[in-house]
Formats: structure tokens, C-alpha cells, sequence
């Protein structure tokens, strides 16, 4: 019974610690971090009491029962104020972000799971590092200045990457399509990647199906080819027939372990690419972060089935009123979701098979593709992302095109539509001028660049390919790209896709003909499209007349209010009432940002106030010898002990604004 009491008491004083500590902290404090920092601080203050205090008494533990004295009170604040501490230390070291309510973004995680899963991550991480320290990847970065020492440096970075293996490899294959970006030597050296892809075995894609298909295996599909007709790192691609209307579909199944590869080594892919950025100007001027940033950005995208699913259907959409053969597999919605994607089976041969075959009219296959990419590009500002040859087929029978894996698409905004057309007539008329205008829509910041300058660099390149037969497209993307960088300007994300679109394209259309040339015959298309656009309004007098009326009902009402608002002007400015007014206080955000701000100044002011008024009491307490130096005593360590709280509730208040703003 006598231990019983000590330990009621102790029970009482902990959960009044949980409650005020929690209070002190602030809202949305995370309940287990909250009571383990609470159990550890009670421990070890109950244990330092006890040893310190009640050990050398004759009731040890039950002495607790009478104690209720200035020792009494340093256990409980010295209690108070260690399980803000410790909660501080989890805060600090708890690797997951919080959004502007301070929830958390990643989701809650054990915090367990959460030091297993960050040993795990360092681990993996230290693994890269070494690699790329052991392939001399450090040491070739400082002398990348001439075509020796980038072939060093390229074969370092694909050893590195191999070694690496999985993403890794896959950052390595996209980078090989980046000759906008790489010089040849990189990209020689990169495209030698392989990844050895094993398929998933029939019990695998039995569970997949069953797992993802809204009925059984049998009773969606009539049959269903277990052999892959194709498989890669992200899925693997069957041919089956639908049960319903008996048709023949493509199935793409997600791999089931690529999402978990995802979560664990695209966060060290964009440490490995900070770390090669710090370590080499030239990464840094080439934006290695930036790109590992795109590839961790489209890879998301294409782990979710939904979002090419919705793709396909947007492409499909766009091209539907196109005269061109060239087709969209049709999507099967009611099949579909983010780990599954049943499509129509694409009729004909790849591109990259077409050699064997005897074709006449290769320069109109290459033609009509062209036009189809300008057509999603410059008309609608959607497109299909990735036209390797492989993604490509053509049916010999029906002469029609069909375009395939749309896990990545690009979208241009309307300046940049127009940007990308002056881009095109720039080069193909060797105008600087129309070239930097089309640039100026492309490039973010460009006002802070001498134009003058800027086209002279521009007119150089265009030197460059002037009065020869054929233009290497990949070679005038990596010049213009090297101008950009030199000049401190950077393409919008969107942009640098299309350019590289337009690369890859470049290279599938000489597969097709080896003589197309491509800014030729995009003159051709935009001398075509420009027609139509100013025979439309004649072919279709009905439609444009009921355009005309919606944009005329959207602007009389304004125009009938200028005459007042006109008048209304006049008036204030006769009455020198028109004041230029600019409060950043009227916004919302500003406004909180700034009372948040001045209320933890203050605070901050409040906890070093009390700080250094506990020192000057405690400093002239020494020198009084009466029984008001107790009292002082006293209030200094309360006044230090609030001090303290102040600043540690102060500290993790700093740190969840800087989780949110990550």
C-alpha cells in the first residue's frame, strides 16, 4: 500500500505533464512523439529526484507523499520541461513534411517503421555514393573541359548508373535520349545501358488480374495469351480477347513490385543528382538536377495507368476531327485502372521493322506522321511524348499510323504554341530574328538578356547550318540549348519536352526516309494549316456566325458600361480623388504571414526578457544575505524555467515551418 500511493501520485504528475506539455507545444502535436517523450521524462526525472533527493531518506519513495517544496517543484517543471525537449528532438529528426494545416503529407508511419525505413534509405544511399566514388565520377566531373576527359566522365556516369541498377538504369536510358541536353560522347556511351527485364511469371499475372479486374479472369476474358508480347521494368503487355464483344484487346499490367522500388530509390536518384550538382559546375550548368527531377516527375506519372488511360482518351479526342490515318487505341474504361490498362490491339508493323519491307511511299508515311505530331502540337498543345520507333506502328494493309504508349504527354500553353511555330520558321527561313522571338516565348526571365547579344549567338548556329542539303536536328536542339544555358536563361519544363519530342521524332522519320527533311515540311504544314484556318470562316458561315454572337454577348455588356466608368474617372480625378493604393496587407496570405512572424518575435522577445531579468535577479541575490534572496532565488528560476519554455515551444514551431514550406 505505501508503494502504491508514490506510484498513484507519479501517475497523476504525468498525465498533468502530457495535457500541459501538449498545451505548451501547440495544436496538432502528434500524440505518440507527445507520450513517449513524456514516459522517458518522467523516468529519468523521477529516477534523478529519487537518487539525488529522497534516496538518503528514512522513507525513500514514500517520502513523496509529504514532499511538496521547492524540490518538489524543480522535479515537475525540470518533468515539463525535458518532455518539450525530447519532443523537439523527435520533431527535428522526423524526415516527414507537414502541409499549412501542420498534417502530415507522407502519412503516418510508425516511428519504428520510419527508423528502419531511414537506416534503409542511408544504406542504399551510402551504396550509391561509393559506387560513384569507386567509378571516379568526382574526379572526372573537375576536368569535364575537353572531348578526352567527357568520354572519361560519360563512362564513369554509365558504369555508376549500371552499377546501380534498376531506376538508376532507366534515368540512364531516358538520359541517352537527351541529345538537346548530352553531347554525342554521353549519349554513345548511355545508350550501351541494358536492363535485364525477367518476365512475371503466370501465377504473378493471375494475381494481378484478380486483383484489379472487377469480375473473374475467365468471365472478362475469353482468352488470354499468358506469354508477354512485351515486357519492360515498369509492366508487361498480353494479348487476350474480350468475353463480352469478343475483341481483341491489349492488357498492360503494372509490375507489382514497382511502386515500393519507386518510394525507395527516387529520393536517392535526387540525392545522387544534388550530390553531382555540388560536386561539378559543369552538372550544375547542365541542370542535372533539373532533369533528374523530369524523370522522377514522368515516372510517377507512368506507374499510374489511370493517367495514360486519360491521356489516350485526350489524344484520341484531339485527333478525332484530323484528316490524317493516324489512330488512338481505344481505351476500355470499365477494365481499367492504375494498375491495369486494357486497350485495342494496334494493327501492323513497328517503325523500327519497316526496313524489311518493300514501301513506296515512305515519304508520305513520314509526312503524315509529322503533320499529326504539328497538328497535336501547334493546334490543340497536347501530344504524345515519346515517338520512338517502337511506339510506333504502321499497317501495310490500311496505310494507317498508330501511336502507342502514352505513359508521357506534353502540354503547351498557347504563348508556347506560338513560340514553338517562330521556332520552326526561324530555322527553316535562317532568320535570327524570327528565332529569338520564338525563343523570347519559350525561355523564362528573358528580359534580363541583352537581345542584341542574344541573337548574335543565335545568328552563329544558324551560320553553322546554313547552305548545306541536310540540317542535323539533334545538333541545332543541342546548340540552341548550350546558347540558352551560356546566357543564364532556362526552357520551361514543358518546352524542353517538346524539343526532345522533336529530336526522337527527328530520328524516327529518317528511319522511315532517310532524305525527309523536317523544317521543311513543317513550312509546308504551316502554309497548309494557315489556308484552312482563313477558309474556315467561309466553309463554315453557321458556326462562325454563332461564335461571332457568343464573343459579341460577352462584350457588349462591358462596352455599354465605358461611357459611365469613363465619366465616373474624370470626376474623381477633378476632385483629386484618384490615389494610387498598393496594401500588401489586402492579401490574405501576406497578412497571416506577417501577424504569424510578429507574434513569434514577440514571444521570442518575451523569453529572452524573462531570461535576462532571472540572471540579474539571481546575480543580486548573491549579494543580499536576508530572506528576501530566497524569494529572488526563487523567481529567478521560475523566470528562467519560463524563459526556456518559450524558446523550445519557439524552436518546433521553426521546424514545422520549414517541413511545410518542403
Amino acid at each position: 500500500m505505501s508503494i502504491i500511493i508514490p506510484i498513484v501520485q507519479i501517475l497523476f504528475v504525468s498525465i498533468f505533464i502530457f495535457f500541459v506539455s501538449g498545451r505548451l507545444i501547440g495544436s496538432n502535436v502528434n500524440i505518440f512523439k507527445r507520450l513517449f517523450s513524456v514516459v522517458i521524462s518522467v523516468s529519468f526525472t523521477t529516477f534523478i529526484f529519487w537518487y539525488t533527493y529522497l534516496r538518503g531518506t528514512e522513507h525513500s519513495l514514500n517520502t513523496i507523499e509529504s514532499v511538496v517544496n521547492a524540490s518538489t517543484l524543480l522535479w515537475i517543471g525540470s518533468m515539463l520541461l525535458i518532455s518539450m525537449l525530447i519532443y523537439l528532438f523527435f520533431e527535428l529528426f522526423d524526415p516527414i513534411a507537414l502541409n499549412d494545416s501542420n498534417g502530415r503529407n507522407n502519412g503516418k508511419k510508425f516511428i519504428i517503421k520510419r527508423i528502419i525505413g531511414y537506416w534503409r534509405h542511408q544504406k542504399r544511399l551510402r551504396t550509391v555514393l561509393r559506387i560513384a566514388v569507386t567509378n571516379g565520377i568526382t574526379r572526372t566531373m573537375k576536368y569535364a573541359r575537353n572531348r578526352d576527359s567527357d568520354r572519361e566522365l560519360a563512362i564513369a556516369l554509365r558504369d555508376t548508373l549500371e552499377q546501380c541498377g534498376g531506376i538508376f538504369i532507366k534515368f540512364g536510358q531516358v538520359l541517352s535520349t537527351r541529345k538537346e541536353f548530352l553531347s554525342p560522347i554521353f549519349i554513345e556511351e548511355l545508350e550501351k545501358l541494358q536492363e535485364n527485364v525477367t518476365q512475371l511469371s503466370e501465377n504473378q499475372v493471375k494475381e494481378i488480374l484478380q486483383q484489379n479486374l472487377c469480375g473473374e479472369m475467365d468471365e472478362v476474358f475469353s482468352y488470354f495469351h499468358m506469354k508477354p508480347i512485351a515486357a519492360a521494368s515498369i509492366g508487361q503487355v498480353h494479348r487476350a480477347i474480350l468475353r463480352k464483344t469478343n475483341e481483341e484487346v491489349v492488357v498492360k499490367l503494372l509490375r507489382p513490385e514497382v511502386k515500393e522500388i519507386m518510394r525507395e530509390d527516387l529520393s536517392i536518384l535526387m540525392e545522387f543528382a544534388n550530390w553531382v550538382t555540388s560536386k561539378s559546375q559543369w552538372a550544375e550548368n547542365l541542370g542535372f538536377r533539373d532533369l533528374a527531377e523530369g524523370f522522377v516527375s514522368s515516372l510517377r506519372e507512368e506507374i499510374d495507368f489511370k493517367i495514360e488511360a486519360r491521356n489516350m482518351i485526350q489524344i484520341h479526342n484531339v485527333m478525332k476531327k484530323s484528316n490524317l490515318k493516324v489512330n488512338i487505341p481505344k481505351v476500355y474504361e470499365e477494365y481499367s485502372n492504375e494498375n491495369i490498362l486494357v486497350m485495342g490491339l494496334a494493327t501492323g508493323v513497328s517503325l523500327g521493322n519497316l526496313a524489311q519491307y518493300q514501301i513506296e511511299n515512305r515519304h508520305e508515311i513520314a509526312e503524315t506522321l509529322l503533320f499529326s505530331y504539328l497538328e497535336q502540337a501547334l493546334v490543340s498543345g497536347i501530344f504524345h511524348a515519346d515517338p520512338h520507333p517502337g511506339n510506333i506502328h504502321y499497317d501495310l494493309s490500311t496505310k494507317e499510323i498508330t501511336l502507342l504508349d502514352f505513359g508521357a504527354v506534353c502540354r503547351l500553353s498557347a504563348a508556347q504554341q506560338e513560340g514553338l511555330k517562330l521556332f520552326f520558321i526561324g530555322i527553316q527561313q535562317n532568320d535570327a530574328s524570327i528565332l529569338y522571338d520564338g525563343i523570347s516565348l519559350l525561355v523564362k526571365n528573358t528580359r534580363e538578356v541583352d537581345r542584341l547579344e542574344l541573337e548574335q549567338a543565335i545568328s552563329q548556329i544558324i551560320l553553322k547550318i546554313s547552305y548545306v542539303e541536310r540540317i542535323r536536328t539533334d545538333e541545332i536542339i543541342y546548340s540552341i540549348f548550350t546558347v540558352i544555358r551560356d546566357f543564364g536563361l532556362q526552357f520551361y519544363p514543358s518546352v524542353s519536352v517538346a524539343l526532345r519530342v522533336i529530336v526522337t521524332l527527328d530520328g524516327t522519320l529518317r528511319i522511315i526516309d532517310s532524305n525527309f527533311n523536317m523544317f521543311e515540311e513543317a513550312k509546308l504544314f504551316s502554309s497548309g494549316y494557315l489556308k484552312v484556318a482563313l477558309k474556315k470562316p467561309f466553309k463554315e458561315p453557321r458556326a462562325t456566325k454563332e461564335r461571332l454572337e457568343e464573343e459579341l454577348a460577352l462584350i457588349i455588356p462591358n462596352l455599354r458600361k465605358i461611357p459611365r466608368r469613363v465619366d465616373q474617372l474624370f470626376k474623381k480625378v477633378e476632385d483629386g480623388k484618384v490615389i494610387l493604393h498598393h496594401d500588401i496587407f489586402s492579401d490574405k496570405n501576406n497578412a497571416k504571414f506577417i501577424t504569424q512572424l510578429f507574434s513569434k518575435f514577440v514571444l521570442l522577445l518575451v523569453g529572452i526578457t524573462f531570461g535576462v531579468i532571472s540572471v540579474a535577479l539571481l546575480a543580486i541575490s548573491q549579494f543580499i544575505y536576508s530572506a528576501y534572496a530566497i524569494y529572488l532565488n526563487t523567481a529567478s528560476y521560475l523566470g528562467l524555467f519560463l524563459c526556456a519554455v518559450l524558446l523550445v515551444r519557439l524552436s518546433i514551431q521553426a521546424i514545422r515551418d520549414m517541413k511545410r514550406m518542403e
